[in-house]
């Protein structure tokens, strides 16, 4: 056992707004004799009363969540439970959120796209203390550590600029997305996901809606951290 418990299996509660997803992962931790499915939930709220009553020795989180995002939610994990690791499976791009998501306090990232057994083996990753990210990313990591932030001469430090929330909605306008369905998606107001626009327009330094969204797609496409 990774823990040295010999026959008690680690606790796994497991946030995401799609059931489907919810089930899959629960049937394949389940197939692992040292690990359990204690509880799910799939949203903020719902996730912290459940994360609270069965006290899991990991959490996974998806990162669209009801009622805010896996980035809120990992910071209140934090705060509330500071040695309680989080794993992000997510759709989104890892090129996009595992930074993100590691300074928030997650120990992790695995996209949805990998096989079932790496994320068997983040998880128990992640329960030995270690951190799980793809290569690429391990990569940028180590070249930010070794230059320092701002200093790549790139549109990072530029895009660093932007909040978590931003930076979710930039990338969502970048799909092709519109206020509606942006505000649909996170549980927002139309003028609430408006103004957001606009605090990314100024940070960014961009003219108007037009180019906020070509420079939102031309980001997603070219995969761009």
């Amino acid at each position: 056992m990774s823990d040295g418990k010999k026959g008690v299996a680690r606790k796994v509660v497991i946030v995401d707004d799609h059931p489907i997803v919810r089930t899959g992962l629960a049937k394949v931790i389940g197939l692992e004799p040292d690990l359990t499915v204690c509880g799910d939930a799939s949203g903020v709220e719902d996730a912290l009363k459940v994360i609270e009553s069965h006290q899991p020795d990991v959490v996974i989180v998806d990162l669209s969540l009801r009622g805010g995002n896996g980035i809120d939610l990992i910071k209140e994990m934090k705060q509330r439970w500071p040695l309680m690791p989080a794993l992000v499976v997510s759709v989104h791009d890892e090129a996009f959120f595992a930074e993100r998501v590691l300074k928030a306090g997650a120990r992790g990232y695995v996209t949805k796209g990998e096989p079932s057994q790496k994320v068997v083996d983040s998880i128990r990753e992640v329960l030995n203390g270690g951190i799980c990210v793809g290569e690429k990313v391990a990569s940028q990591m180590i070249g930010l550590f070794v230059r320092g932030p701002g200093n790549d001469g790139s549109a990072r430090s530029t895009m660093d600029e932007l909040t978590d929330r931003e930076f979710e909605i930039f990338e969502m306008l970048g799909q092709g997305l519109g206020s509606r369905r942006i505000a649909e998606r996170l549980g927002l107001s139309i003028k609430t996901v408006d103004s957001h626009r606009e605090n990314i327009k100024k940070k960014l330094k961009l003219s108007g809606a037009a180019e906020l969204l070509r420079h939102a797609i031309q980001w997603v496409q070219q995969g761009q951290v």
